[in-house]
């Protein structure tokens, strides 16, 4: 069966594994996935990921989650932006998540950013999700 949502699939494999006090989670591969990821890991909410082969060959990525005394860093992780409903922002904008304490994933010309990234390249683009 096709997935319609890989990256919401994604988050939500990431919220699902936090609830259960895993220390890894796997998911299957994508360029999008790794960039979001890359994003994730750059500003402190993942310990980071590997790609690796699952059982029937299929190429996938497993993540590393992070914790602090017993509680999850990630509170918070909302998809914005979904196949039946884009949601575009220019660089003005970009939502600002929490006041500054948490982090819009924005997919740009310039490739998949934090918000504050984005704001230094003066780009918008698409807003992905939403952390905190």
């Amino acid at each position: 069966m096709s997935m319609n949502d890989p990256l919401g699939d994604m988050l939500t494999r990431i919220r699902n594994a936090q609830l259960r006090g895993k220390s890894t989670v796997k998911t299957p591969a994508s360029k999008l996935r790794a960039w979001v990821l890359d994003v994730l890991t750059a500003e402190g909410y993942i310990r980071g990921y590997e790609p690796t082969t699952g059982a029937d060959g299929h190429p996938e990525l497993e993540i590393s989650l992070k914790y602090f005394e017993g509680t999850p860093v990630i509170r918070e992780l909302k998809r914005v932006s979904t196949p039946g409903r884009r949601v575009y922002a220019s660089v003005k904008e970009i939502p600002v998540v929490r006041q500054g304490l948490g982090v819009s994933i924005v997919s740009t010309p310039k490739g998949v950013m934090s918000d504050a990234a984005a704001r230094t390249a003066n780009v918008g683009g698409e807003v992905l999700c939403t952390v905190f």
